[in-house]
């Protein structure tokens, strides 16, 4: 699909707006993974069983699906929203209906009503899926074509950099800054931060509006309408395994603080700690692939540079953790491990996506035959070997998809849907057999990634090469 720059230059600089919208990312990054926190919170507080203290995922997730398919529909009847609006009033639109949803928290703890909450959740899940459709394609077109998958992941980064302090600093602020005197629970606990989170959106959204986008729009002759999308047999492959993908990463990371007290008897105030390396990973995991798939460094620049990012990276996230080296430096094996399968992979969308899938079935397969430390360290070091997932599923998805890409890309978002469905079902499986095993769940859904990665790898040709191209 071509794209057309209104403000068009012959070298525009689009650093500004990269920073602006990065700084998006990162808050968009920190809120969504605040859940973690609010699931555990709200369970006691309410004396809530898992399926019922999971329903915030739901809510949340489930607030993607209804917003995209409400996309869909219109740019089925009436032609792609965002093109008729822009860019800039697409993502102001979603960060003010997101702060909303912060907002609404407020009248939540002060009533103490659960179903106040989930309806936050809920607007807030809205004010993302109008991010999620508008910023990532906003993304790939501030720059080349071909940098656009290492733009991207870059900026996810960021996104991931935001998932990895929120258990800490959230955690913090909610079971010991703004908790009760005598340390029981309480739902004004949440108030005052997301206040604070809503407000923080709203400068956001003020610096946005102020700065100078470039904006973009398509041929209004390649626009589309009707289901002729549905047509592409990797789109509706990929559209499951983005279902897969996301409900897998969310329903791990909800289990991860009441996983740690069920084999460890670990209290949330430390596990949370654990959950920011689970995040953590992912982000570091996204700086060392936005190296690998840059187009302009050799392959031994790329191998210094990676390398360093990985210990760099990691050495700030030992500095936002209340670990001791001792309690973090396992993570040290698995940035090695990722940094290899990146090799393998010769950043291959479709290889290194499956090469990534594989070595996370057998760190679930491995978490689950065994206790203690080797589990709680299986568990953790999914999370950078999710790294990559998102934008690779969804480049691979979208390539070759020409004028229907806007389309297609709305039903990659609506497939964000399994971040409310997978871990309401884990949940369920965990009431019955407890949450140990109960990861027997995302093992399924990683074995279909892997499966999706096979397959586009071996049917369609020049896959790779095309999908860097597309951005996601």
């Amino acid at each position: 699909m071509k794209n057309q720059v209104t403000n068009s230059q012959s070298k525009p600089n689009y650093a500004v707006p990269l920073v602006t919208i990065t700084l998006l990312f990162f808050m968009w990054g920190f809120i969504t993974c605040m859940n973690d926190i609010l699931i555990p919170y709200l369970k006691e507080l309410f004396q809530l069983s898992y399926v019922r203290s999971l329903l915030v995922q739901f809510c949340f997730f489930g607030a993607y699906f209804v917003g995209s398919l409400v996309y869909f529909m219109i740019s089925y009847t009436k032609g792609d929203p965002i093109n008729k609006v822009g860019y800039k009033k697409g993502i102001l639109f979603g960060i003010i209906l997101a702060a909303l949803g912060c907002i609404l928290f407020y009248p939540a703890a002060t009533y103490s009503i659960y179903a106040l909450f989930l309806g936050a959740l809920f607007v807030l899940g809205l004010g993302f899926t109008v991010l999620q459709i508008t910023a990532n394609a906003y993304v790939s077109l501030l720059g080349p074509e071909d940098s656009a998958s290492s733009r991207l992941n870059l900026t996810q980064a960021f996104n991931a950099f935001g998932t990895t302090i929120a258990p800490i600093l959230g955690g913090h602020l909610i079971f010991e800054l703004f908790s009760e005197a005598d340390g029981t629970f309480s739902a004004s606990a949440t108030r005052i931060p997301y206040l604070i989170f809503g407000g923080i959106l709203l400068l956001v959204a003020l610096l946005i509006a102020y700065v100078k986008l470039p904006s973009f729009k398509a041929d209004e002759d390649e626009q589309v309408k009707g289901f002729g999308v549905l047509k592409f047999t990797h789109l509706k492959l990929g559209v499951l395994a983005i279902f897969c993908y996301v409900g897998a990463e969310v329903a791990i990371g909800s289990f991860i603080i009441s996983l740690l007290k069920e084999i460890k008897g670990m209290e949330e105030i430390v596990s949370k700690n654990y959950l920011s390396l689970y995040w953590g990973g992912a982000m570091i995991g996204r700086f060392v692939g936005a190296i690998s798939l840059s187009h302009t460094l050799s392959q031994s620049r790329k191998i210094i540079y990676m390398l360093g990012t990985g210990i760099v990276v990691f050495l700030l996230i030992f500095s936002i953790v209340n670990l001791t080296f001792a309690q973090i430096s396992f993570f040290l094996l698995f940035i090695a491990a990722n940094f290899i399968a990146f090799l393998i992979g010769r950043s291959a969308p479709a290889r290194t996506l499956a090469i990534f899938s594989a070595v996370n079935v057998l760190l679930l397969i491995l978490a689950m035959l065994t206790v203690g430390d080797i589990a709680m360290y299986s568990i953790l070091g999914i999370g950078i070997f999710n790294s990559i997932m998102f934008s690779n599923i969804y480049t691979l998805s979208i390539a070759k998809l020409g004028s229907y890409t806007s389309q297609g890309s709305s039903l990659l978002v609506m497939a964000i849907l399994g971040g409310a469905i997978m871990p309401l079902i884990q949940a369920a499986i965990a009431d019955q057999i407890g949450v140990h095993h109960s990861f027997i769940l995302p093992l399924i859904c990683y074995l279909y990634i892997l499966y999706f990665g096979i397959y586009c790898a071996k049917k369609l040709k020049n896959i790779e090469q095309t999908s860097m191209r597309s951005g996601h």
